[in-house]
C-alpha cells in the first residue's frame, strides 16, 4: 500500500459560506483539479486521557500541541488498513506522521500497548506517545464529506472543502457508519489551504475580493467545548 507517511506544511483554515465556496471553485478551475477519489467520507477517532488532557492543552494555544487519531477513507473491517496518525503543530507549522496497519491490530496497540508493529522511526515517535499519555482511549468519532483539490502545475498547493462534520462520543468504531451531532454552523464549509511555501496570488486576491479570512478551527476541539466539557464541567480533576 503506497501512501505519504509524512507531513510539514502550512495549514489555514477558513469558514465559508456556500456561496462562497463557488465563488472560489471558480477561481480554481484554471489551476486545480480534483483528486481522483472524488467526494469522500472520512472518518476519524481521536484518543485521548480520561480527562481530556490532550484537547485541553490544545485549546490554550500552546506554541506546541499534538494529537493522535485513527482513520480510514471507508467504512473499515478488522482487517483492512487504516492509519494512526500523531499530527503535531510548533509555530504555525503542521507535522504530520502516519503508519498503515489493520484496524484491530492498530487498537490493539492504540489501547492496549505491545510491541511496535514495525521497526520505523515514526512507530517509534507514535509508540512514545502512547506511552506519554499512558492510558489513551477512544474518546470521539468525527466524520465529514471532502473534496479534495492539487495544483495542476505540480506544486505541493492544495485545498480542501469539508462539510457535514458529525461527531459523537458512542459507537467509537470505525466498522459503523458515520452519524452524530452536526459542529458546522448551518450553511457553512470548512475549507483549507495546504502548502510548504506561500499561498499563489490568484488565490489571495479570491479571499481578498470575497472578504473571506482565516479562522481557527478544530474538529476535536470543537466537539469537546460543544458537546463534551458542558457534560464534563465539575467532573475531573485538572491534571
Amino acid at each position: 500500500m503506497a501512501y505519504q507517511a509524512v507531513f510539514k506544511r502550512c495549514e489555514t483554515k477558513y469558514l465559508i459560506t456556500q456561496d462562497q465556496k463557488q465563488q472560489i471553485l471558480d477561481a480554481m478551475e484554471p489551476h486545480m483539479a480534483l483528486d481522483r477519489y472524488g467526494r469522500t467520507t472520512i472518518r476519524n477517532i481521536y484518543f485521548d486521557t480520561d480527562n481530556y488532557r490532550i484537547i485541553r492543552r490544545s485549546l490554550e494555544k500552546p506554541v506546541y500541541k499534538e494529537k493522535l487519531r485513527l482513520r480510514s477513507y471507508a467504512q473499515a473491517t478488522p482487517d483492512s488498513p487504516v492509519f494512526i496518525e500523531l499530527k503535531k503543530k510548533f509555530k504555525g507549522i503542521v507535522y504530520k506522521r502516519r503508519l498503515a496497519m489493520p484496524e484491530k491490530a492498530a487498537l490493539e496497540w492504540i489501547c492496549r500497548g505491545g510491541r511496535l508493529p514495525a521497526d520505523s522511526q515514526i512507530a517509534r515517535e507514535i509508540d512514545y506517545f502512547l506511552h506519554f499519555y499512558d492510558g489513551l482511549k477512544p474518546t470521539v468519532f468525527l466524520s465529514y464529506e471532502r473534496e479534495a483539490y492539487y495544483c495542476r502545475q505540480g506544486s505541493d498547493f492544495r485545498v480542501t472543502f469539508d462539510d457535514n462534520i458529525l461527531c459523537r462520543q458512542g459507537d467509537l468504531s470505525l466498522e459503523l457508519p458515520p452519524g452524530g451531532q452536526t459542529i458546522l454552523p448551518p450553511g457553512t464549509v470548512l475549507m483549507e489551504i495546504k502548502c510548504s511555501g506561500g499561498i499563489p496570488l490568484w488565490m489571495t486576491q479570491t479571499l481578498n475580493r470575497q472578504r473571506i479570512f482565516k479562522t481557527s478551527f478544530s474538529k476535536y476541539g470543537v466537539a469537546y467545548q460543544s458537546f463534551i466539557y458542558p457534560k464534563q464541567k465539575g467532573e475531573f480533576q485538572y491534571a
